[in-house]
């Protein structure tokens, strides 16, 4: 893979995992139907997918260390009494509904959505349109102090759709906090959260392969770089999301994703 088509890779997943435009479309339309990172076998760029999202990984738990070591330490010491430690119970519970899907169904999404552009096009533009009429219709009457374990769970529940490339993780989860009274920034920032354990599971699910391990290490210099970038590009996308949100709603996005899957379409017209 040549260093370029690593660090163009690399700015596309560290940008989509956060913005709600789904990295996973994403990686699959520029790698597979614009040809950038192509010349790969189908198992390599697969693993390359893991080095792309440790990255990424790896810039939330650096932008949110104090938000998740406050979770972990007042979690197991003061439970649910504590805003803090209630978050780290709510995310886990959040995190259930997605994790199971992703295991019942991960090999079907695999072998027929993946290679279903017009799918993904479907859901791009389908997504884009829940996000900003949730966001436009959403009430600021709730906050993360006073999210119940139900709506986290609901939360939760939404990221299921997200195994669908196209549909976003970010984009799924932010809709729904939207719908469910979170302020823009603070749906973001629940997002930004949920993704990590989710991330975190799916590693080391596919590590457990040891073939993966042999095509790191065969493919180390990739690899490395590969996450270097996601990271960069994660950090610099989390923190100015997060200002964006403060005075800007989900519109842009939707015009994207329009826009996007409009593109993909004609390409498939046109091929």
């Amino acid at each position: 893979m040549k260093i370029l088509s690593i660090i163009i890779l690399g700015i596309i997943q560290g940008i989509a995992e956060f913005l709600p435009i789904s990295s996973s479309a994403h990686l699959i339309i520029f790698r597979d139907l614009f040809g950038i990172g192509t010349g790969l076998e189908e198992n390599l760029n697969l693993t390359f997918d893991l080095a792309l999202h440790f990255g990424t990984l790896l810039s939330i738990a650096v932008f949110f260390f104090n938000d998740f070591l406050n979770m972990i330490i007042k979690g197991f010491t003061k439970g649910i009494k504590d805003e803090q430690g209630k978050l780290l119970w709510y995310l886990i519970i959040a995190t259930i509904p997605a994790a199971i899907a992703g295991v019942l169904f991960e090999e079907v999404i695999e072998k027929v959505i993946r290679s279903n552009f017009l799918i993904i096009a479907l859901a791009l533009g389908l997504m884009g349109i829940i996000i900003y009429l949730a966001d436009k219709y959403g009430k600021n009457t709730n906050s993360l102090k006073k999210m119940s374990i139900k709506e986290a769970f609901l939360i939760g529940c939404s990221q299921v759709f997200a195994l669908i490339p196209g549909f976003s993780r970010s984009g799924t989860t932010i809709a729904a906090g939207r719908l469910l009274g979170l302020n823009r920034e603070q749906t973001a920032k629940f997002s930004f959260y949920l993704s990590a354990p989710i991330i975190c599971g799916a590693l080391l699910l596919e590590l457990l392969d040891k073939t993966v391990w042999s095509l790191i290490l065969a493919n180390l210099s990739t690899f490395i770089l590969g996450i270097v970038i996601s990271f960069i590009t994660g950090l610099l996308c989390i923190k100015y999301l997060l200002k964006y949100l403060q005075k800007h709603n989900f519109k842009i996005f939707m015009i994207y994703r329009l826009l996007l899957a409009a593109i993909i379409i004609l390409v498939l017209i046109l091929r």
